[in-house]
């Protein structure tokens, strides 16, 4: 008898043991042998191709076992998809989100698969509002009036990503250490979003960037010899008012934090505010304007309230009514939004009419994708095509008619209106009431800006807002006594995250 028959199948073989078993080693030498031929074959290439093998080998694993990654991994390519476009083209970098989405749910099922997913906590209002919406993003395909399927396809995470988003956030953020992770992924990529405006700024364009402007970004970011700062972002107006939504939600939202937290959560709130500001949008005034004043409300606190409104006011007479400030480019720029003869603001209103009377007998819109110069590329003779939209609620309801419109309001609304309610009579905990209170601010004052640029469902505020909906539609699990989160916080602060 040898040793290997004298060991026990039920120990563990440590040390020069494990070498009883050749298939290690087999595997081992394999490896090697073919990392040897990749790098004799391809050099450089076979390099990066290791690289990329591992580091890809490494995310997989610990996407199946923390499915919370896959749902980050979305909010960070969300952010970049866009300026990635800027740098390498011809890629179909748009299906990367549909990837990570796929990815994150097969990750989240097979992680739990002995004991099954438990999607009780995706049972909510805001899912079943989120499969009817989808249903009839879905009808649009035979929308009598879509004329491609192309377009529709190019428009689909309107109501896809919504749906795929919604249940993954209520299941994944289920308790207040992942709520602030979910901050804090959002606020990094926000900084890193200024930074790079500021690099446009006082350094100027890259040649990816000269290139994209060259190609026609020219014509809206251009303006009397000055660049509108856009960042990697789709545009300037999408910068704009992005980066003033995580100035309201960090703001608020650093009251509820001690230390240097209170610190980060601050600075981040002032960079988003000053992205703002440069990025010459003057549709973005709108988001901390509305958003601080919805947080005044649901405080509930008069002297609060006074307060806002009085600083309001006062904002709205130093742009409206003054020239202060003139000298300076952002400024002046966002002075236009006040003035009502603005010519950018009258040929809108034009466009609209046009519109009104070409939709009177369109109850269900053109078909998503088919509305304003970016269905150019699919449609580019259509009467559609050659409109711009503008609002995000006027390519609602282009695409989707009167009837997506009324819907989509319905939704928006309901949900800001029921977690509102929630905030002011329901949760008692004063650190979830400002928290949650945050994000219905922000998503109020994105709401509002919508109606000057297609900002709410386009990257990457769609995901921010379809977060900040579910979170919102469920706020009572985050409204736990204090003493008992901080005990958990204090002894295992990384495991709730990963679990």
């Amino acid at each position: 008898m040898t040793y290997k028959d004298n060991i026990n199948p039920f120990d563990k073989l440590s040390g020069s043991s494990k070498f009883l078993n050749p298939k290690p080693i087999l595997i081992f030498v394999s490896a090697i042998v073919l990392c040897g031929l990749i790098l004799a074959k391809m050099k450089i290439v076979g390099v990066g191709l290791l690289l990329a093998g591992f580091f890809g080998s490494v995310y997989f694993f610990l996407l199946f076992k923390y499915p919370i990654i896959g749902y980050f991994t979305a909010i960070a390519f969300n952010f970049t998809l866009l300026g990635i476009g800027r740098y390498v083209t011809g890629l179909p970098l748009g299906f990367g989100i549909d990837g990570i989405f796929i990815l994150t749910y097969l990750a989240l099922i097979f992680n739990r698969f002995k004991e099954r997913v438990d999607w009780s906590p995706a049972k909510k209002d805001i899912t079943a509002l989120a499969g009817i919406w989808l249903m009839y993003c879905v009808f649009q395909i035979v929308n009598p009036e879509a004329q491609s399927f192309a377009a529709w396809v190019s428009g689909r995470g309107i109501g896809f990503y919504f749906f795929f988003l919604i249940p993954l956030a209520l299941i994944l953020i289920d308790n207040r250490q992942k709520l602030d992770w979910f901050l804090y992924v959002w606020g990094a990529f926000s900084v890193l979003a200024t930074l790079k405006g500021m690099m446009q700024l006082f350094l100027g364009v890259d040649a990816a960037e000269q290139a994209w402007l060259d190609g026609g970004g020219a014509e809206t970011h251009l303006l009397f010899g000055k660049l509108r700062i856009f960042s990697f972002f789709s545009d300037a107006g999408q910068f704009g008012a992005n980066q003033g939504y995580t100035g309201v939600v960090f703001i608020i939202y650093s009251l509820t934090k001690k230390g240097i937290e209170k610190i980060i959560f601050m600075a981040i709130g002032i960079l988003g505010f000053y992205g703002m500001m440069i990025s010459g949008t003057r549709g973005a005034i709108s988001v901390p304007a509305l958003g601080m004043m919805t947080y005044f409300v649901l405080s509930k606190n008069v002297r609060i309230l006074s307060v806002g409104v009085i600083g309001l006011i006062a904002m709205f007479i130093f742009f409206k009514y003054t020239t202060i400030g003139n000298g300076n480019d952002q400024i002046r720029r966002m002075r236009g939004a006040f003035d009502p003869n603005n010519k950018s603001l009258q040929v809108r209103l034009e466009n609209q009419r046009i519109l009104k009377g070409y939709l009177a007998s369109r109850p269900f819109g053109g078909g998503i994708g088919h509305g304003g110069v970016k269905a150019q590329r699919f449609l580019p003779n259509a009467f559609l095509s050659q409109i711009a939209t503008d609002s995000w609620y006027v390519l609602i309801w282009v695409e989707q008619g009167i009837i997506g419109l009324t819907l989509h309001l319905f939704i928006l609304f309901y949900v800001v209106g029921k977690a509102s309610y929630k905030v002011m009579f329901r949760i008692r905990d004063p650190i979830i009431k400002l928290r949650i209170g945050a994000l219905i601010a922000g998503m109020v004052g994105v709401m509002m800006a919508s109606y000057g640029n297609a900002i709410l469902g386009g990257m990457p505020t769609a995901l921010l807002i379809y977060t900040s909906m579910a979170v919102m539609s469920d706020p009572e699990k985050f409204d736990s006594p204090i003493e008992e989160e901080e005990d958990t916080e204090s002894e295992e602060p990384l495991k709730p995250l990963l679990t």
